[in-house]
């Protein structure tokens, strides 16, 4: 038994018919717009956290804080 309860045999057939309908270089370029969308995705999500991490950083300059100095005045307490 397959997928969902789908077996193989019911997959091949749908494989093949999707062959003939759309043809193998359809489906080569379809396949390779969906991979750069998903590149060009993984590259905004990249660029998001970092913004977000140099927007904590500028927060954190602008309110004198670094955390290397917040351990450094903790351990002189202890």
């Amino acid at each position: 038994m397959g997928i969902g309860g789908i077996s193989i045999w019911q997959l091949l057939i749908i494989l093949v018919i999707v062959l003939l309908l759309f043809g193998t270089k359809r489906l080569k370029n379809i396949g390779s717009d969906l991979g750069s969308a998903v590149k060009g995705f993984k590259g905004a999500m990249k660029d998001g956290e970092k913004e977000a991490d140099q927007q904590k950083l500028e927060k954190a300059d602008e309110e004198g804080v670094i955390e290397g100095e917040v351990t450094k005045k903790e351990e002189e307490k202890s």
